[in-house]
């Protein structure tokens, strides 16, 4: 596990947008997993200045989100594959139909999982997926308790996970669906390269756990710390809890360029 202290969100979003330049170089037709949530907002507007600019095309790539809300009408503005669509795949020049998510409104929702974990393995599975982190320590729609085995399937949202998202749903905490359809963690750790960011005060101690703690599914973005090539990218704030920070500062900077992430 790699992490990278940078000085905010901007930079952070440069260096990862670097990572998928350097992919879709050598891979034109590479699998990316898209999250949604403010985390990874900046690498998207990043990504999205460079295509504009012909520095790097989608067109050849595919994606697959990470999570969908259970119910949420086709329409619906906070429904992911409209959220994915609005921040990043329509700014981008992705051809139509490259870019898919779990089906929250699928009559049969254990079918529903089990094709869209065929449909990642179909196209070989994904080359670079990026995540963001729960003030619990949940990625994707994993929370706490989650199976570090666990594959597609439906879960419960935690109280915590609802509040922290209930500010897109006009902070009506009922608004916000209970359920979703979440990648497990065992999909998650079958990407070859993960791209963890963390942003802000309140994602210290998930954070802290992610990478200085115990792996255990109080803290699901653990089981990263078994993954053969995960970046994580931080702010100063989303920092401070870690013991090893001068460490790892100084690991950084003194990085071959040649390396990358």
């Amino acid at each position: 596990m790699e992490v990278i202290i940078l000085a905010d969100a901007d930079e952070i979003g440069r260096v990862a947008a670097d990572a998928f330049g350097a992919l879709l170089d050598r891979k034109p037709d590479a699998v990316l997993g898209l999250a949604t949530g403010s985390s990874p907002l900046a690498v998207y507007d990043e990504l999205a200045t460079r295509c504009a600019a012909g520095q790097i095309s989608f067109r050849q790539a595919r994606g697959f989100t990470l999570d969908e809300y259970v119910g949420l009408p086709v329409d619906h503005p906070e429904r992911y594959r409209n959220v994915i669509d609005t921040v990043f795949v329509s700014r981008v020049d992705f051809a139509p139909g490259a870019v898919q998510g779990p089906d929250g409104l699928a009559d049969d929702i254990p079918a529903a999982c089990a094709a869209y974990e065929e449909a990642i393995r179909t196209a070989g599975g994904v080359d670079l997926q990026v995540v963001g982190i729960g003030t619990d320590g949940h990625i994707a729609f994993n929370e706490p308790g989650s199976s570090l085995a666990s594959r597609t399937r439906i879960k419960t949202l935690t109280r915590q996970t609802r509040v922290d998202n209930a500010r897109f749903f006009g902070d009506d905490l009922d608004a916000v669906p209970t359920h979703c359809l979440t990648q497990g963690l065992a999909t998650i750790m079958a990407a070859r390269h993960v791209i963890l960011v963390a942003l802000g005060r309140s994602k210290a101690e998930a954070v802290h756990h992610l990478v200085e703690g115990a792996v255990t599914a109080m803290w699901p973005a653990t089981i990263l710390q078994h993954h053969p090539h995960v970046t994580v990218l931080l702010d100063d704030a989303a920092a401070q809890r870690l013991q090893l920070i001068d460490y790892y500062r100084e690991t950084y900077l003194s990085k071959p360029d040649w390396q990358g992430i």
